[in-house]
C-alpha cells in the first residue's frame, strides 16, 4: 500500500516530480477515490511516485516498460477500480513503446501519465526518445543523433481518447487536468512537462516558463460522429506546435468510443456481475476460482 507515514524521498531539490506528486494526490483527494485507486508506477525516477504518494491508495511498482500491461490486467481484474500509470519518456516511449501503443486499440479505461524530461534521470542523463535531434544536454559526450517522438501526436494516432498536455510547475492546472482524465471514460493520456534540473540544463523551469500557455481558443470534445475525424485532426496538427510558444490543456476527448471492458461485456453479459477479482475462490485441497458462468458465455459449439 501506498501512504506511508514515511518514505524516504530522493528525488534531486527542484525536481518536476514534486509538482507532478502534488497534483496527483490532490485530484485523487477531491474526486474522493483514494480507496478505489491503484497506481502503477514503472522504473525511473518517475516510477517512484507510487512509493512517495502519501495518500491511502494501493500502489504498484513494476518492471521496466510494463506498467502499462500491468495496469491493464488490473483494470480487467477489477473494473471497479481507477487506475493510473506514470511512468517516464525513457519507460513509456523507449522499451514500453509497443504497449503505449497496442494499448490505443483497446480504449481500456485507464489514465497514462508521462513524465516527460527528455533525459534518463535515474541513469545519469542519457537521451530519451523526447529529446531532439541535435540537443546537447550536460551528459551527453555529443548531440542527440535520433529524431524525437512527439508523446501527443503518437497518443491521438494511436487511439487514446482523451489526451492533454499539462506543465509540473504548474500544479492547480495541472490538477485540473488530471481529474479530467480520471474522470474521462476511456483511455486517457497526460504528457507532463517535467524539467530534469539536474541532467536538462536546456528545458529548465526557466525556458519553460517563457513558452508555456494555456489554449483557450480549441473545443476538443467531440460531440458526435460526424466531428471525431475534423477534431483528432485539430487535435494533430496543434500537437506539432513547440518552440516559441508550447500549447498546455486538453486536446482531444471522445466519449463515443466503447471502452475495453463494455465491448468485453457484448460477449461476456455477467463481466460486471462476476469479475475475476471478486470470483469466489473455495480451498478443497486446492484454490479454485468459478468462472464457470464466464466460460459458459464465451463457449464456442464444435459445430464452429
Amino acid at each position: 500500500m501506498a501512504g506511508h507515514k514515511f518514505h524516504w524521498n530522493d528525488w534531486c531539490p527542484g525536481c518536476g516530480n514534486f509538482g507532478i506528486l502534488s497534483a496527483e494526490q490532490q485530484a485523487i483527494t477531491e474526486l474522493g477515490i483514494t480507496k478505489n485507486t491503484v497506481i502503477v508506477g514503472g522504473i525511473g525516477c518517475s516510477g517512484k511516485l507510487s512509493q512517495y504518494t502519501r495518500i491511502p491508495v494501493s500502489g504498484v511498482h513494476t518492471l521496466h516498460g510494463r506498467a502499462i500491461p500491468f495496469a491493464v490486467g488490473i483494470k480487467l481484474a477489477n473494473p471497479s477500480l481507477e487506475v493510473i500509470v506514470n511512468g517516464g519518456d525513457g519507460d513509456l516511449l523507449g522499451i514500453g513503446a509497443g504497449h503505449f501503443v497496442s494499448v490505443g486499440r483497446r480504449n481500456v479505461d485507464i489514465v497514462v501519465i508521462l513524465h516527460n524530461n527528455g533525459v534518463y534521470g535515474l541513469t545519469k542523463g542519457q537521451a530519451a526518445p523526447t529529446l531532439f535531434r541535435g540537443m546537447k544536454t550536460k551528459s551527453l559526450p555529443r548531440p542527440n543523433i535520433n529524431d524525437a517522438i512527439n508523446p501527443v501526436t503518437l497518443a491521438l494516432a494511436s487511439g487514446y481518447t482523451f489526451v492533454a498536455r499539462a506543465y509540473a510547475y504548474d500544479v492547480p492546472h495541472l490538477k485540473e487536468i488530471i481529474k479530467q482524465a480520471i474522470k474521462h471514460k476511456g483511455l486517457a493520456f497526460v504528457d507532463i512537462l517535467q524539467p530534469c534540473p539536474t541532467y536538462n540544463d536546456i528545458n529548465t523551469k526557466e525556458w519553460y516558463d517563457k513558452r508555456v500557455y494555456k489554449m483557450q481558443d480549441m473545443d476538443p470534445v467531440v460531440k458526435s460522429e460526424s466531428e471525431m475525424q475534423e477534431k483528432l485532426k485539430k487535435a494533430i496538427d496543434k500537437s506539432y506546435e513547440w518552440g516559441e510558444r508550447i500549447p498546455i490543456g486538453i486536446f482531444y476527448k471522445n466519449e463515443l468510443v466503447p471502452t475495453y471492458e463494455e465491448r468485453i461485456k457484448t460477449s461476456a453479459p455477467s463481466y460486471y456481475d462476476n469479475y475475476p477479482a471478486e470470483q469466489k475462490i473455495e480451498y478443497e485441497k486446492k484454490l479454485t476460482t468459478i468462472i464457470d458462468p464466464l466460460l459458459e458465455e464465451r463457449k464456442v459449439s464444435e459445430d464452429n
